[in-house]
C-alpha cells in the first residue's frame, strides 16, 4: 500500500516528467534494450523506429501518476494492458528489469532534481503498478489454462488457408499442429503471432483480432499490409505474411485475450462502426452474433473504395440473407467503377448522421475499431446524438508497455 507521502510525490513530480517524459522514455528503451538484448524478440521494432512505444509509454506513466490516488479510474486500461502482456509472453521476471531501467532513465535525464525521495516514491509506484499488473495476468492465464483447448505460453499452428480479401488484406486460417482442441474466444479478441523477421535476426510478435466466430477448431486473422511500398516503411511482419508464409507454413500462437468484445449473451441491438482494417473484430462479432435470429444488428463501414474494401461480398450476402442485419457502406474515394448501392452506400467519409435513423436502436451497444481519428470522430458523434458513454465500445491498437 502506498504511503500518503509517496502518492503526494509522485503527483507533485508527474508535470515534471511529463515534460521530460519522451526522453525520459527514449533513454529508458535505449538502455533496456542495450542491457537486455533479449527484449528485442518481445518489442515491436518498427513502433521503436517511429518512436510510437516512447510517446505511448510516456503518456502511460503520466496517467497512472495522475491518478495515482484512485488507480480504479484506469481498470479497464490496466485491464487492457495485462492482457497484451499475457498474450505477448510477458514474464514476472521481467518487471523488475522495467523498473530498474525506468527509474534509472529518469534519474538520467533530471539530474540533480530527481532526489532520493523522488526516485524512491516512483519506486515504490512502479511496485505497486507491476502488483496489479502481475496479479490481472496471472487470473488471466488460470482462467485461459481452465478452458477446454486452452493453453499458456507459444503453441504451433498451421496456415490451412490464405484468401486474399482485397489489394491489402488478407485472411490466413490457423489449424493447431497437435490436431487438438482450441480454446474458444469472445468476438472482438486477438492472437499473438510470433514469427522470426530475418531482415532483424529477431522474432517479431504481432497481434491480430480474430475475422471469425470461434468453432473450436481453428481460427482466422485477416491482415492488412502495413507501409505501402517503401521498404522503408513496410510493416515487419504483416509484410513477411503477405509475401512469404504459405499454406502449410507453421507458425507459433499465443490464446486469444482481449478486454474488447461484444456480449453473445445480450439480446439489444449491436451496431458495428469499422474504418479499414478494424472491420476484422467487426466481422468476427457479426458471424457470431447472426447466431441469435432475434437480435438486430447494423453494421457501419468506411473504406477508401472496393479495392481496398475487405469482405465486401460477405456484407452484401448476410444482409440479402437475414432480415435482421444492415449494412451501411462508405467510401471516400471511389473509383469510377464502384457504383453506388452496389458497391457502397454513401460517396465520403462515415457521417453517423446520414443514417441516424437506422442506427439509432432501443438500447442499442456501438462498437468501434479502426484508426484512431476515426473512432474519436464516431464515439464523439455518437455521444452528441445521445448515445450514453457507457454504450460506446472501442478498442485501440498500437504501442503499449511490451507494444503489441
Amino acid at each position: 500500500m502506498l504511503t500518503q507521502k509517496t502518492r503526494e510525490t509522485v503527483k507533485a513530480t508527474a508535470p515534471v516528467l511529463a515534460e521530460h517524459g519522451y526522453d525520459i522514455i527514449k533513454h529508458f528503451y535505449r538502455s533496456m534494450l542495450d542491457a537486455h538484448p533479449e527484449l528485442k524478440n518481445v518489442f515491436n521494432m518498427r513502433h521503436q523506429e517511429r518512436g510510437q512505444q516512447q510517446e505511448a509509454l510516456a503518456r502511460a506513466v503520466y496517467a497512472y501518476a495522475a491518478n495515482i490516488d484512485d488507480p480504479s479510474c484506469l481498470q479497464a486500461v490496466l485491464e487492457g494492458i495485462a492482457n497484451k502482456h499475457v498474450s505477448l509472453g510477458v514474464r514476472p521476471e521481467q518487471y523488475p528489469i522495467v523498473g530498474e531501467h525506468l527509474l534509472g532513465a529518469i534519474k538520467a535525464v533530471l539530474g540533480d532534481a530527481a532526489t532520493d525521495d523522488i526516485i524512491s516514491a516512483w519506486a515504490q509506484a512502479y511496485g505497486n503498478l507491476a502488483d496489479i499488473l502481475m496479479g490481472l495476468e496471472s487470473q488471466l492465464q488460470e482462467a485461459t489454462e481452465r478452458e477446454q483447448g486452452g493453453w499458456t505460453g507459444w503453441r504451433e499452428f498451421v496456415v490451412a488457408s490464405k484468401q486474399p480479401e482485397s489489394e491489402v488484406i488478407t485472411s490466413f486460417v490457423l489449424e493447431p499442429a497437435d490436431g487438438q482442441p482450441v480454446v474458444n474466444f469472445e468476438p472482438g479478441q486477438y492472437i499473438s503471432l510470433a514469427l522470426q523477421v530475418p531482415r532483424l535476426g529477431l522474432q517479431q510478435i504481432r497481434q491480430y483480432s480474430l475475422s471469425d466466430a470461434p468453432n473450436g477448431r481453428s481460427y482466422r486473422i485477416s491482415v492488412k499490409r502495413e507501409g505501402g511500398a517503401d521498404p522503408a516503411q513496410q510493416g515487419y511482419v504483416s509484410t513477411l505474411l503477405h509475401d512469404q508464409v504459405q499454406v502449410g507454413d507453421k507458425i507459433r500462437l499465443a490464446a486469444p485475450y482481449g478486454n474488447f468484445h461484444i456480449d453473445v449473451h445480450a439480446a439489444t441491438p449491436v451496431v458495428l462502426i469499422s474504418g479499414g482494417v478494424g472491420l476484422t473484430p467487426m466481422i468476427s462479432m457479426l458471424n457470431r452474433v447472426l447466431a441469435s435470429p432475434d437480435r438486430d444488428i447494423v453494421f457501419v463501414h468506411g473504406a477508401r473504395n472496393s479495392a481496398v474494401h475487405a469482405m465486401k461480398d460477405h456484407l452484401r450476402t448476410t444482409a440479402a440473407r437475414h432480415p435482421n442485419f444492415n449494412a451501411f457502406v462508405f467510401y471516400s474515394e471511389p473509383l469510377p467503377q464502384d457504383q453506388p448501392g452496389r458497391d457502397f452506400d454513401f460517396p465520403g467519409l462515415v457521417d453517423i448522421d446520414r443514417i441516424a435513423d437506422a442506427i439509432m436502436l432501443p438500447d442499442a451497444d456501438y462498437y468501434i475499431c479502426g484508426p484512431i481519428p476515426f473512432m474519436r470522430l464516431q464515439h464523439d458523434a455518437l455521444l452528441a446524438c445521445g448515445i450514453r458513454e457507457s454504450k460506446v465500445h472501442y478498442e485501440v491498437f498500437g504501442p503499449d508497455l511490451f507494444a503489441e
